[in-house]
């Protein structure tokens, strides 16, 4: 049987690599835990984490295609974070020019939770505690 302990990462390649740095880092508060650049990839690869806790490789590449990013469509429908209060993080977001949808309330859990996006469109879903 496998063994699997925990999710290790989540990879994302970016169109536009400063700008991406910037939104995960100044506007979600990811820390920068390595940042290298592979020459002969023209790439960037950036590793990010949340509390002390490796989350995320930003990748960049150069000209990567477009992907659908509709939660609806097959493949990954969206990463996302917890929250003490999805109310206080989204005006956190608002405060910072990033759209956030409206507020829902999960009908399973009683829970509230909203989306945003990154920029190039990956769904992100806040979700309270």
């Amino acid at each position: 049987m496998l063994q699997f302990k925990r999710l290790h990462h989540v990879a994302i390649i970016c169109r536009d690599y400063e700008k991406s740095k910037d939104f995960y880092t100044e506007i979600l508060g990811f820390k920068i835990e390595n940042e290298i650049y592979r020459e002969e990839r023209e790439s960037y690869k950036l590793d990010l984490s949340l509390n002390g806790e490796y989350l995320i490789e930003l990748f960049s590449f150069p000209d990567p295609p477009q992907r659908s990013t509709n939660p609806e469509t097959t493949g990954l429908r969206h990463i996302a974070f917890e929250v003490e209060s999805v109310d206080e993080c989204v005006q956190e977001l608002k405060d910072k020019g990033v759209p956030v949808e409206p507020v829902r309330i999960d009908e399973y859990t009683g829970k509230k939770f909203a989306f945003l996006f990154d920029p190039d469109r990956l769904p992100i879903e806040i979700y309270e505690r």
